[in-house]
């Protein structure tokens, strides 16, 4: 029961830096990063407050906190202060209801190192009579792939609708289980009562950029057109506001959007659903991706706000636009992007969504493979071994005037200087060339 298969969100600045143990070794608190599927499972319940409100409380943890240090305890307080929120962004205005339709979406949690984790979150309304509540699962991981966790959540879902109790055997094999390489499987025992023992297969796609996204949301919501017109945005690092009422279609869109920036990374303030009390997150005069509920629109318009584009993925159509979106992008390669999204669109009834995924990727690699794909030709390397990169040279190579124009502002981004940096750095020692 996972309908929104999605995203992910970003508090940033949030400082929960967390130690890492070395690679292999057991502490107390985590396994190292990429050994293991996740860190925690957190159970997130509403508690009524005092004033008739609710307010969103881990009420279960697994594994326990007992044994960790003094210093990784705060650690971790901070961490795990910043959950509850994410996990109901949408306010506290709840009320007990008999039904509700169990939704899929994720955040992310950025460390002060830079570091990010995701929640995966499956918001469900645990089994009974009567009104209760929804509650939410979170699974918190180092690990980015969407497809895999979902299917992780839907076995704890179905757990929960038997007992608590069912599910901690499950987590506990699944975090003595080791993340599978990309394209491989991991096998799960699981037993579970009145059913006896399962096994659970869990594979990761073969390619590992696609893991978090699904492309299908996007071109489901806004035409070709615009989708650049918020690429070209996105590039050259400005403003995005994306709304819509659904945590799972705002996980998910921006999720495809930061995407589309692949082999590039987004590198600012990325908030795929900002919870009511950060609103102001858009008055920030620094570059940011923020995904808002539809319902605080009059309140986000009222914000004094620089230029921003806003984006009503309900409708499919730009509320706000700074208005040179059409020429951020070279013609030649826009038109052929353009194609190339339109004929992906006509035959969305034949393709899987990795197959969408995979076509709508190559056109956007494609592109920056036309445009900045000859870098490595113009990183200069030292006796020591250190790159520099050659910027004047690199932009005086591209003969379309059009072209360069674009590449001399994409290359003054974060997002081209950390990719650049990290090319500086990688250079394979040549053997026998000491």
């Amino acid at each position: 029961a996972s309908e929104g298969k999605d995203g992910a969100s970003a508090a940033e600045n949030i400082p929960s830096q967390v130690p890492q143990g070395k690679p292999g070794e057991r502490s107390s608190v985590f396994y190292s990063a990429g050994q293991f599927f996740f860190e925690y499972l957190v159970v997130v319940s509403l508690k009524k407050m005092p004033d008739g409100h609710y307010e969103p409380k881990i009420t279960y943890q697994f594994p326990k906190r007992e044994n960790l240090l003094k210093g990784q305890k705060e650690e971790e307080e901070r961490l795990l202060q910043a959950i509850p929120l994410f996990c109901f962004p949408d306010g506290n205005n709840w009320a007990p209801i008999t039904e509700f339709t169990s939704e899929t979406f994720s955040f992310v949690l950025t460390n002060v190192d830079g570091s990010r984790k995701i929640g995966y979150c499956r918001r469900l309304l645990p089994s009974g009579r009567g009104v209760r509540l929804p509650e939410v699962f979170c699974i918190i991981s180092c690990l980015g792939c969407f497809g895999l966790f979902s299917k992780i959540l839907d076995e704890v879902e179905k757990r929960r609708q038997i007992s608590m109790a069912v599910i901690y055997p499950f987590m506990q094999g699944l975090r003595e289980s080791p993340f599978p390489a990309p394209g491989k499987t991991v096998t799960i025992k699981s037993f579970i009562p009145e059913s006896g023992t399962e096994l659970i297969e869990l594979t990761r796609p073969v390619d590992a950029h696609l893991e978090h996204v699904e492309f299908q949301a996007l071109l489901q919501r806004l035409s070709p057109h615009l989708i650049l017109h918020i690429f070209a945005s996105a590039v050259l690092e400005r403003r995005l506001i994306f709304l819509a009422e659904e945590l799972s279609v705002l996980s998910q869109c921006i999720h495809a959007v930061a995407a589309l920036l692949y082999p590039f990374t987004w590198a600012h303030t990325y908030i795929p659903v900002v919870p009511e009390c950060l609103l102001d997150t858009v008055c920030c005069p620094t570059p940011f991706m923020v995904g808002i509920q539809m319902r605080h629109l009059e309140r986000v318009l009222e914000q004094p706000m620089e230029e921003a584009l806003i984006v009503d993925l309900c409708e499919g159509k730009i509320i706000r636009a700074v208005g040179d979106e059409e020429e951020i992008l070279p013609g030649k390669l826009q038109n052929e992007m353009l194609i190339s999204l339109n004929r992906h669109n006509n035959n969305n009834n034949v393709h899987t969504s990795e197959q969408v995924n995979a076509l709508v990727s190559e056109a956007f690699v494609h592109f920056f493979v036309r445009l900045v794909g000859h870098y490595a030709s113009y990183i200069k390397w030292g006796r020591s071994g250190s790159g520099s990169f050659q910027e004047r040279a690199f932009c005086k190579a591209i003969t379309s005037k059009s072209c360069r124009r674009f590449v001399k502002k994409f290359v003054k981004t974060n997002m081209f200087s950390l990719f650049i940096e990290e090319a500086e750095k990688s250079r394979i020692p040549q053997e026998g060339n000491g």
